[in-house]
């Protein structure tokens, strides 16, 4: 690894500072560490950004990306759709700067009628606020990064006659309904394109960093 160089006496402790040679260096370990064979040249950007997210290689075993994922997510970006997200730390890691055509990031979480849908439904906030923006769900780019029952209820959504989105970035994490609402979106039946990470790990930062490489590559 390439270290910041000081000067005799400096008491500065030595590392890396220039941002572009860290994003240059980590990406080159990545690609050094992780087996990127299974995945096409459209894709090894997305899952490289993926993996220097987490620090975890081995996220490539449990990493899905349906076929025409990553080409109607660019497609539909550059066209100007939304980015709809599930709550606001995934909202917040967008870089907003990359986003094609000034795109408008939406989390419904704190909207009056979120509140209200999970009250009168006995269901969660998150899920809530994609029923507060379903207007704009229909060729959307969705990033879900923290509640299995928002990705659950998206999918109810487009069961129950709602137009797809454009692609669906499925991270939810935890112990209780995450595996099983990744594997429900991996299994969907109306075709919606989707980058998923089956199992319990996801968060909000896959999330943010998937939808940053749909709209950037690899470029920091």
């Amino acid at each position: 690894m390439l270290l910041q160089k000081t000067v005799p006496g400096d008491p500065a402790m030595q590392y890396l500072r220039d941002p572009a040679e860290i994003y240059r260096e980590s990406f080159a370990i990545i690609r050094a560490e992780a087996d990127l064979a299974r995945f096409g040249e459209g894709e090894r950007d997305l899952v490289i950004r993926l993996i220097h997210a987490c620090g975890m290689t081995d996220i490539v075993d449990d990493l899905q990306i349906s076929g025409n994922a990553i080409e109607k997510g660019r497609s539909a970006l550059a066209c100007g759709a939304p980015v709809i997200c599930d709550v606001t730390m995934v909202a917040g890691g967008i870089i907003r700067s990359m986003l094609p055509a000034g795109n408008q990031v939406a989390c419904g979480l704190e909207l009056n009628e979120a509140r209200a849908f999970a009250l009168e439904n006995s269901h969660t906030r998150s899920a809530g606020g994609f029923e507060a923006l379903r207007e704009k769900i229909p060729g959307a780019v969705i990033a879900v990064g923290n509640a299995p029952t928002a990705l659950f209820h998206l999918l109810e959504m487009v069961g129950s006659g709602l137009a797809s989105p454009a692609v669906v970035l499925g991270f939810p994490v935890g112990f209780v309904g995450a595996a099983e609402s990744k594997a429900a979106l991996a299994a969907n039946e109306h075709d919606i394109p989707f980058i998923t990470l089956a199992g319990r790990r996801g968060g909000s930062a896959f999330a943010a960093a998937a939808l940053n490489a749909l709209a950037a590559g690899l470029d920091p």
